[in-house]
């Protein structure tokens, strides 16, 4: 018996300067336009761009992005917007370049948006170098305090187009759409079970995303204080290796809570939550350089400086009140 297609749309924003990092996005995209409707919306230079037309356009539709959306500093909110805006879907699935659904969980995802008008799946590297085991520890730690920012969702267009958009200035764009949706009176679902892949990153690439991750927590007051007081905790303690060994110990089993939460190890190896003490540390020596570019005036990214990691709700329903509905 055959599985119906799915009746949604998969928003792929990327924007590249070589071809060289995801060699298997090729087949990928040939199985999931078996199962859904693609849309890419490449920002890459135009050279880049017609080869990948060469390569996709019988697979997915292949789109430039707006040029009304091209001047945002956060470029995958402009690529994600214009997708949105294109969709030929009211369901839409937005993913990054590096993320690898499986066509159940991809089905179990837009299933939900039944319940919701944003849903949040749970993402894990796979496979796992030593770089990936590392921030895999930021994730743990996510999951047991409160939630992870995946930075793929399920969302409807209708809320969005509701919305007018949403900030493509700000830098954690995963918080700037979530509290917009919320503000626009959508509800958002968070699935700590679904578990979707992702390819890790490069070393490279995982080095240059340190302190930019580390910016991000500006969105979040409570959570940047706790982590710019790390490092002065460390340090007044230095010579007390006791306690330090016991706040590790205590730091370790609490991401071991997030590793075994919502009932899935599998994903998550055993060893995972010993690499939470060197992320903290790690995080508390970047939350004082991210300070130290928020008073020089914000972080470079892509090009950009940008300021603001995210806008309070506040700001966002002040948006909405001034702008009303601004996607056609």
């Amino acid at each position: 018996m055959t599985t119906p297609r799915l009746a949604a749309e998969y928003v792929l924003p990327l924007r590249w300067s070589t071809d060289d990092s995801r060699d298997d996005l090729p087949d990928y995209l040939r199985r999931l336009a078996a199962w859904i409707d693609v849309t890419i919306v490449d920002g890459s230079p135009a050279e880049l761009f017609a080869a990948h037309s060469l390569a996709w356009d019988a697979l997915v539709r292949h789109l430039p992005v707006a040029p009304g959306l091209a001047s945002a500093a956060n470029g995958k909110v402009g690529g994600v917007l214009t997708g949105i805006a294109a969709a030929r879907h009211d369901s839409i699935v937005i993913a990054d370049d590096d993320v690898r659904y499986a066509e159940d969980t991809l089905r179990a995802l837009i299933a939900e948006l039944d319940h919701a008008e944003l849903v949040k799946p749970q993402n894990y590297f796979d496979p796992l170098p030593w770089h990936a085991r590392w921030d895999t520890a930021r994730t743990l730690l996510n999951r047991a305090v409160a939630s992870d920012y995946p930075g793929i969702y399920a969302v409807r267009r209708s809320i969005i187009v509701r919305s007018g958009g949403y900030d493509g200035d700000s830098l954690f764009e995963n918080v700037e759409l979530e509290r917009t949706v919320r503000v626009a009176g959508g509800r958002v679902r968070d699935l700590p079970g679904l578990f979707i892949a992702r390819r890790p990153p490069t070393f490279r690439h995982f080095c240059g995303e340190r302190v930019r991750q580390a910016y991000d927590s500006f969105a979040q007051p409570v959570r940047l204080v706790a982590e710019a007081a790390i490092l002065p905790a460390v340090l007044c303690a230095r010579r007390r290796p006791l306690l330090l060994i016991a706040a590790a110990s205590a730091i370790m089993l609490l991401a071991e809570t997030g590793r075994r939460s919502a009932g899935r190890r599998a994903v998550y190896p055993a060893s995972s939550a010993l690499w939470t003490p060197l992320w903290l540390l790690e995080r508390g020596v970047c939350s004082w350089v991210a300070i130290a570019h928020r008073l020089r005036g914000g972080i470079a990214y892509s090009g950009h400086r940008l300021s603001r990691a995210a806008n309070s709700r506040r700001r966002i329903r002040a948006r909405l009140r001034r702008v009303g509905p601004g996607m056609a």
